[in-house]
């Protein structure tokens, strides 16, 4: 399957079209200026050499051959090799709080965009393991299932917002219920559940389910995101969200929750703060864990396609250097193109 390296080419190839409506409009005014000298076909007899169609047919050259070089510049590129590839590693599913109270800026720059960038810090560690993402608010659903395909679990968090799920609150209990059955069948494999959250209104069962996860051989760590002095939460129009009476609603990181769960389940309990301090631990948890044997699909040996666009490019801009917009005195006999039209 051909893919493109870079996502570029596809504004650039927005100009094509604008060129188009350009030469459309030039060929409008060309007639246009016709008219005023005299008959349209009067003066199309005083030019015989002169070809509409040559004109069209250079201009569409010239931009094939632009196209061509917008798409070799975005180095298109295709798989030839699926490979199954056994490798020693551990199975991360990722649990994140995206409730509108994951948008405070007691972290920076906000307790949402700071999950964010400690998962994808925790993806470039990775090298053999394989990765979910699960994302929770009232309710829980799989974001990505695991995978080892790291490039798609960091455009898969990017895309990671409050509102994708509409029912607020913190489920932190159906969060870790979805996680455990969201790993491989495979065994002797070390297998982490973190959970990212602030724990503001908590839904309950939460402990029950870490216990449960533990007993299944899950490693359950809680980081604890946010201030427990608490902030406001921006609503993005410049103000704070308040409630029935007026008054600015403030979010405070639930704690004392984030280390009950943690304890239930045997696990470790981790606060997120404006340090890296939480990624170094978790780095060090992680790389405690059992590494078992894992079989992954890989798609790998792109080879890069760009020469036959290239080939195409040059071919195109040749044909268009060779295309005269008046008939050559050489082939007049050879009637190709109608003159004057």
């Amino acid at each position: 399957m051909l893919r493109f390296d870079s996502p570029i080419y596809l504004y650039l190839l927005l100009m094509i079209p604008v060129f188009i409506g350009l030469m459309v409009l030039a060929e409008y005014k060309r007639r246009k200026a016709i008219k005023k000298l005299g008959d349209a076909q009067l003066i199309a007899q005083l030019m015989p050499d002169a070809s509409t169609k040559r004109r069209w047919l250079k201009f569409g050259a010239l931009q094939l051959g632009l196209t061509m070089l917008i798409l070799m510049v975005a180095r298109p590129q295709m798989g030839t090799k699926v490979s199954n590839e056994k490798r020693n590693g551990i199975e991360c599913i990722i649990a994140m709080d995206i409730s509108n109270s994951m948008l405070a800026e007691d972290v920076q720059p906000s307790r949402l965009d700071k999950s964010k960038m400690l998962v994808e810090n925790l993806v470039d560690k990775f090298t053999n393991d394989k990765i979910g993402l699960i994302v929770f608010a009232g309710d829980a659903f799989v974001q990505l299932p695991i995978t080892s395909d790291y490039v798609s679990a960091k455009m898969f968090l990017q895309s990671i917002d409050p509102s994708l799920i509409e029912t607020q609150g913190t489920d932190i209990a159906e969060a870790i219920k979805l996680a455990s059955s969201s790993f491989t069948q495979q065994d002797k494999i070390g297998k982490a559940i973190i959970v990212i959250t602030d724990g503001e209104d908590h839904e309950g069962g939460a402990s029950e389910a870490a216990k449960a996860a533990m007993k299944k051989g899950m490693n359950v760590f809680i980081l604890g995101i946010g201030d427990t002095n608490g902030a406001p939460i921006p609503t993005g129009n410049g103000g704070y969200l308040t409630d029935n009476t007026g008054n600015t609603v403030m979010t405070r990181l639930n704690e004392q929750m984030c280390r009950e769960v943690a304890e239930a389940g045997k696990g470790t309990y981790i606060h997120v703060d404006n340090t890296s301090a939480a990624q170094e631990r978790l780095n060090d948890e992680l790389s405690k864990l059992q590494q078992g044997s894992m079989k992954s699909v890989v798609y790998s040996e792109y080879n890069e396609q760009f020469q036959v666009f290239g080939i195409l490019c040059v071919l195109l801009l040749i044909i268009e250097i060779c295309i005269n917009e008046t008939m050559n005195p050489f082939f007049k006999k050879i009637r190709i193109f109608k003159s004057g039209k």
